[in-house]
């Protein structure tokens, strides 16, 4: 049953934040190895065990941030959100509304398209999940670490304390 005011994330809810926030991040850093298998078994090579064991474990963690994803939207329908503090404007709730539906969106697309692709062999999807879904996923934890340090330093909100002390 939901509380009726959430003033912070509950803890299993940042724990899948921040373990989403570290799994994603060394996927898009890390999303070369799968490039590269790729390339060799279009090339008519044989892959290496180094490189199908890079590209296997792409595909692991991204089945984790899927998995991860519906743990996550569970928290948020049992557990609520958080409002939007006073002082943000309210074109910058939309923005941040909009902003987080993309995160979800991207939570599912990215991870979907990649296992098309590598398990289903289904190529026209590894371009999609390695050049705009990537791309977009990049763009977001800008914004999103841009809008914390305006939160933090020009409006003095406790917007980061949410996610990290609660």
């Amino acid at each position: 049953m939901r509380s009726a005011v959430v003033l912070s994330y509950s803890v299993p809810f940042r724990l899948v934040h921040w373990l989403m926030a570290a799994l994603i991040l060394f996927n898009l850093l890390f999303a070369e190895d799968m490039a590269t298998l790729w390339r060799v078994v279009r090339d008519g090579g044989t892959p290496s065990a180094d490189q199908v064991s890079a590209a296997n474990i792409h595909a692991y963690v991204g089945i984790a941030v899927l998995c991860l994803a519906v743990v996550r939207i569970l928290l948020r329908l049992t557990q609520g959100a958080p409002e939007a503090p006073a002082e943000e404007p309210p074109l910058f709730r939309t923005a941040a509304k909009v902003a987080h539906a993309a995160f979800y969106l991207l939570f599912f697309a990215l991870p979907l398209s990649g296992m098309a692709a590598y398990y289903l062999g289904i190529g026209g999807a590894a371009l999609p999940h390695g050049g705009p879904l990537k791309l977009a996923m990049w763009v977001l934890i800008a914004v999103h670490v841009g809008a914390l340090f305006v939160h933090q330093f020009r409006w003095k909100t406790t917007v980061a304390q949410r996610m990290t002390k609660g």
